[in-house]
């Protein structure tokens, strides 16, 4: 890939979700904790363990390292299930289904099994631990096109080092980095105002 930057499979999920939470953590390095991602890593304990074993007939390889030298990627899977010659990436989600960005996440992963093995992988899975339930994922040619295009899409926004715009809308609310966002604040010029007034000169414009 020249010199072009890696994108993260993870980044793929912070891009569907909001481009400016994406740019933050991968362009600028800001993190920062909330319920929902203490939630999330207390429910990967098992899978971030790395340990590999035999599961009703099927052999799961954990914290499995995937990358894509054709698309750029790297990241690992939550899980790999090999069984009778068949690759199945598994996901897990330790809340409820958001859209379509743990379906892109995953088959990012596919293509890099594909392309790291020489198989086919067509359908894998996400489990969320919100309801309990494993859904079945088919990497359709449309979904595929898909994740070419947000890796295409994340990678001219690492490129050109521009934070996006804040949406400022009800994503803001549930999102781990609102008081690095300041979605309230940057919306809007009247508000930067407002609050730059209120701040330095303790009064209200």
């Amino acid at each position: 890939m020249n010199d072009a930057p890696i994108v993260p499979i993870s980044a793929i999920e912070h891009f569907v979700y909001c481009p400016r939470q994406c740019a933050l953590i991968h362009g600028d390095g800001v993190w920062a904790d909330n319920a929902h991602t203490v939630r999330g890593s207390r429910s990967h304990r098992r899978v971030d363990s790395g340990q590999h074993r035999q599961e009703r007939g099927r052999y799961v390889l954990r914290a499995i390292p995937l990358w894509s030298e054709a698309l750029g990627l790297s990241g690992r899977a939550d899980a790999v299930e090999l069984e009778r010659g068949a690759v199945h990436p598994v996901e897990y989600k330790s809340g409820v289904r958001h859209g379509s960005a743990a379906d892109l996440q995953l088959c990012a992963q596919a293509l890099c099994l594909e392309e790291m093995l020489g198989v086919e992988v067509p359908v894998g899975s996400v489990w969320y631990g919100g309801p309990r339930r494993r859904v079945r994922v088919a990497f359709t040619p449309s979904l595929r096109g898909q994740v070419v295009e947000v890796v295409h899409q994340i990678r001219e926004q690492l490129l050109l080092a521009v934070l996006p715009e804040a949406p400022n809308d009800p994503r803001c609310k549930e999102c781990q980095l609102q008081h690095h966002c300041l979605p309230g604040v940057v919306a809007a010029p009247v508000r930067v105002e407002r609050y730059v007034a209120k701040s330095v000169f303790g009064c209200a414009t």
